[in-house]
C-alpha cells in the first residue's frame, strides 16, 4: 500500500480536535499510540495533519462504542501497521463476543421462564449446602456468600453447625442472581430486582431488565456497522 501519507491539505491538531470535541493533547496522544498516522512536520518542527489523519480519526471514534476502547485502539494500530488481517481477526472476536452475549441472553430468558412461581421463604422442596448450590449453578461458594453480602440471596442457618442452608427461595434467588450476573448486571442493580421478583410471586419483574439487555445488545450492534463503514471510508483513503 505505497501512499505519501503528507500529502493533501495541511490541517492543525487543533482542526482535528474541534472537530470531534477533543483537546489537542488527545489528538497527540492518538498520534503517539499509533491510533493516527505520524503526523508531518513543518520547517519550525509544528505537527500537521491530513484529512487522512481525519479519517483515522472518525474511524477510531466510531468503533469505541461498538468495540471498546482497548479494540478499537489495537484495531487502529494494526491498519496503520499495514497490518489488515490482524485488524479484521480483532473485529472478528468483537462480533463473535456480541453474538456470545446474544446467546446468554437467549439462556437467561429460558432459564427464567422455567424459574415458575417463586415460593414462599422456608417452603419448597427441600434445602441445601453451599458447596452443592454452587457446584449446580457453576460458580465458587465465595460468590455466594459475596451474593449474601450484597443482600442477594439469604440463606438461613443451621443452629447447630452454623451451616448457610438455602431453601427452595433462597436457591432460586441464587439462580436469578447467577443469570443476571451472566448478562452484565452489578449487584447494586440486581438486589432491588430480586426483591421485586419475591414481591411478585414471579419473574415477571424482570421483563424491563431483559428488555434494557436487548437494547444493549442492539445499540451495540448498530454501532459495530457505524463504526465499519468509518473503518471502511479510512481504508480506502489510504488506498
Amino acid at each position: 500500500m505505497g501512499r505519501n501519507l503528507q500529502t493533501g491539505e495541511r490541517l492543525r491538531p487543533v482542526d482535528l480536535a474541534r472537530g470531534h470535541g477533543l483537546s489537542t493533547q488527545a489528538v497527540r496522544n492518538y498520534e503517539e499510540s499509533g491510533i493516527l498516522p505520524a503526523a508531518g512536520r513543518t520547517p519550525h518542527g509544528y505537527r500537521t495533519y491530513t484529512p487522512l489523519h481525519a479519517g483515522a480519526l472518525r474511524a477510531f471514534l466510531a468503533l469505541v462504542p461498538g468495540h471498546g476502547h482497548r479494540t478499537a485502539a489495537s484495531v487502529m494500530r494494526a491498519v496503520n501497521e499495514d497490518a489488515a488481517e490482524e485488524a479484521f481477526r480483532l473485529l472478528d472476536e468483537s462480533h463473535a463476543e456480541l453474538l456470545d452475549d446474544r446467546r446468554t441472553l437467549h439462556a437467561v430468558e429460558n432459564a427464567l421462564r422455567d424459574l415458575g412461581p417463586v415460593p414462599p421463604p422456608g417452603t419448597g422442596p427441600g434445602t441445601t449446602f453451599i458447596g452443592p448450590l454452587a457446584g449446580r449453578l457453576g460458580i465458587r461458594p465465595a460468590t455466594l456468600r459475596k451474593w449474601e453480602r450484597a443482600g442477594l440471596v439469604s440463606p438461613r442457618r443451621d443452629p447447630r453447625t452454623g451451616y448457610r442452608v438455602y431453601d427452595e427461595t433462597a436457591a432460586q434467588d441464587a439462580r436469578l442472581a447467577h443469570q443476571l450476573r451472566r448478562g452484565g448486571y452489578p449487584l447494586e442493580r440486581i438486589a432491588p430486582l430480586i426483591a421485586q421478583v419475591r414481591a411478585a410471586g414471579g419473574p415477571e419483574p424482570l421483563e424491563a431488565a431483559l428488555r434494557d439487555w436487548h437494547g444493549r445488545l442492539a445499540t451495540r450492534g448498530r454501532a459495530m456497522l457505524a463504526g465499519a463503514a468509518e473503518l471502511e471510508a479510512y481504508l480506502r483513503l489510504r488506498g
